[in-house]
């Protein structure tokens, strides 16, 4: 291993250019990630405005004690965890579902403007996300429940039933940001040698046939990439969906609360940076945890698909 570095940086010092390219990238890194974490500092601090991050008492793990010793701390966390790993679980098999798909079209001009479509969502804001949500689910006359009546199905009073929710929010999620991922993955499908498919038709398999033993296989690395990615910030609630989406509903929120909505509407009550401070850095911490944990884990299983 410790031949393989140096060869690395042997390999880049003879492109002097190739380094000069990444300097901005590393400036920008280093000025908007790592500067910042003095911050950190906060989450153990009493924050008084007057006297800055440095000239504020010391106050230890004070802050940590309005989160950890909360009523509702078992079920922000339980929200959290659960609500992101349907994130997750759903956003990878319809992307990979998408992915495949787009594929096998032929019809290039088609092919294109699939994927256009498909990845549109993701530029919108979750404002605007919530708004459509709100007239499609809210409301004297809900749309959805029009489409139910027509059904011969009885309407849903849909901000009335907390236990709905997490479904719902996990099909927004899978229309908003599924073909963010299925792009790419679709990069990584189109790597895949040509003659891998040809030796497979030449052996009689079928399309489906090769997708599950040449496509799916290959892409796991990929996936495990992606994966261990999401699991890094699987103790960080999707604020900016849940909060423009659900609100202040307080009728949804044994199972839409997450951290990041209960800290804020501490936050407006409390007004204390220190406590926001010390639950992010709680959530990093689990996060950094869990990353580590889960790419031991991948490791043993396959050191190909793991992250490092």
């Amino acid at each position: 291993m410790k031949n393989k570095i140096m060869e690395s940086y042997r390999q880049a010092f003879k492109s002097p250019f190739l380094i000069l390219l990444a300097v901005p990238g590393l400036i920008t890194l280093f000025i908007f990630n790592y500067l910042p974490m003095y911050g950190v500092l906060l989450a153990f601090k009493d924050f008084d405005y007057s006297k800055g991050i440095w000239g504020s008492s010391w106050v230890g793990l004070k802050n940590f004690e309005y989160f950890l010793t909360s009523s509702q701390l078992f079920v922000v966390i339980r929200n959290t965890l659960l609500l992101n790993v349907a994130f997750i679980v759903s956003q990878t098999i319809a992307a990979l579902a998408i992915a495949v798909l787009l594929n096998e079209i032929r019809i290039k001009w088609f092919a294109r403007l699939s994927q256009s479509v498909i990845f549109l969502p993701y530029f919108m804001s979750w404002i605007v996300v919530g708004m459509i949500t709100q007239s499609m689910l809210g409301g004297q006359n809900p749309t959805v429940n029009e489409w139910l009546i027509q059904l011969g199905l009885s309407e849903v009073n849909w901000y009335f039933e907390a236990h709905l929710w997490p479904w719902i929010l996990s099909v927004i999620k899978v229309w908003h940001g599924a073909g963010y991922f299925a792009i790419i993955y679709l990069a990584a499908i189109t790597s895949i040698p040509e003659d891998l498919y040809e030796a497979a038709k030449i052996d009689g398999a079928s399309r489906f046939q090769a997708v599950r033993k040449i496509t799916l296989p290959l892409l796991i690395p990929t996936i495990s990439i992606l994966t261990l990615l999401l699991i890094g910030r699987i103790f960080n609630g999707d604020f900016a969906m849940i909060y423009a989406i659900v609100g202040d509903n307080s009728l949804l929120f044994p199972t839409t609360d997450v951290i990041d909505t209960y800290v804020y509407r501490s936050m407006r009550v409390l007004n204390d940076f220190g406590m926001s401070s010390a639950v992010g850095l709680f959530q990093s911490v689990m996060g950094l945890v869990l990353v580590l944990a889960v790419n031991s884990f991948v490791r043993r299983v396959s050191k190909e698909s793991a992250l490092f």
